[in-house]
């Protein structure tokens, strides 16, 4: 009988240290001092691109916002990273294996998006992603703005909005993704017209742009190209930074091998492109709240064609376009969280 005992009193403990890790985890600095402003919702295609890891690593780390949901999100069909047909499935268990890896598992809902892009721009793509978008955004017992960020294709907060018009008034989208203005930039050498995030699903994108009302903060090809990290910070930097700086440098080298294997040299920096997500919500100024060492100008939000090009739309509504990042304060609040949470272990 006190055998049985000591076990019950051992797992009991055991319990306990590890839900006190996981809220010790979740906020890096006391409670007392840094509490959230913001509801988020992150929709990524965490099985391609793996710059939406380290976006939702840093998101994760940032008391400063209460993440409502996490939604994986799936590729354009055929997409090299992963042609299956159930790239949104693959994209749910990556995040849930980002938080096995960060002691974090069910401290955060996670959520499949549709595995398939919408068919036409009037029929939703019904999923757990967005009806946990929906509910979220219908909510009338918290004050807290919501924030819906998107590092890859706009299905899922198309589909919502398309099942629930009404959400457009009651949350911010930040989109990374859309080609360049002409007006405001030059596009790459060797550019694709399709942008790629808005090539995952081109519908969706004219259902957001085109249809809704929904506010938009965009950060197009050119401004997510900013945010380049060196091999050289990578390696001292974040792989230093226990199991979870391995995971996120191990992926990184993965396609820095396949790239000497198939001879498309990407060099010695990486675009962590996904990471502006954080940047314009969890570290917003202090005072008069806002991503205020960004810059952005306010267009009439464009029409985009079946070719995935702006077209004037005189009657938009004003949206936001990022030109320029504060890619500095991003990577040493990414560094430094990193160095913290390897600290509190």
């Amino acid at each position: 009988m006190n055998k049985k005992f000591l076990l019950l009193a051992i797992l009991l403990c055991s319990v306990f240290l590890n839900i006190h890790a996981q809220k010790k985890a979740a906020s890096l600095f006391s409670d007392s001092l840094v509490q959230p402003r913001m509801r988020v919702i992150i929709d990524n295609d965490f099985g391609g691109d793996p710059d939406g890891l380290f976006e939702l690593v840093q998101h994760i780390l940032s008391p400063s916002v209460e993440i409502r949901g996490i939604i994986g999100s799936h590729l354009r069909a055929g997409d090299g990273w992963d042609p299956s047909k159930e790239s949104a499935t693959h994209a749910k268990q990556k995040a849930e294996e980002v938080l096995r890896i960060m002691n974090l598992s069910n401290v955060y809902p996670v959520y499949q998006g549709s595995n398939f892009a919408l068919e036409n721009d009037s029929t939703a793509q019904k999923s757990d992603a967005a009806s946990a978008i929906v509910k979220e955004a219908m909510r009338d017992d918290t004050k807290l703005p919501l924030y819906v960020v998107c590092g890859a294709g706009l299905t899922d907060i198309a589909s919502a909005y398309l099942m629930e018009p009404k959400i457009a008034n009651r949350l911010t989208l930040i989109w990374i993704g859309g080609p360049e203005y002409p007006e405001l930039a030059t596009p790459p050498p060797g550019y694709t017209t399709l942008e790629y995030n808005l090539a995952i699903d081109l519908k969706a994108g004219q259902v957001v742009f085109n249809k809704s009302t929904i506010p938009i903060w965009q950060i197009p090809r050119n401004v997510y190209r900013q945010v380049m990290m060196p091999y050289s910070s990578l390696l001292t930097k974040v792989k230093t930074q226990g199991k979870i700086g391995e995971y996120l440098t191990s992926n990184i080298e993965r396609i820095m091998q396949m790239s000497v294997k198939y001879h498309f040299n990407v060099g010695e920096v990486y675009i962590v492109g996904d990471s502006p997500l954080v940047l314009l919500t969890a570290l917003q100024s202090s005072f008069e709240p806002d991503p205020s060492s960004s810059f952005y100008v306010l267009r009439p939000s464009p029409l985009i064609n079946n070719l995935g090009i702006y077209e004037v739309n005189h009657k938009g509504r004003n949206i936001r376009v990022y030109t320029q990042l504060d890619v500095q304060l991003l990577l040493d609040d990414l560094y430094s969280k990193l160095q913290l949470f390897n600290q509190t272990k």
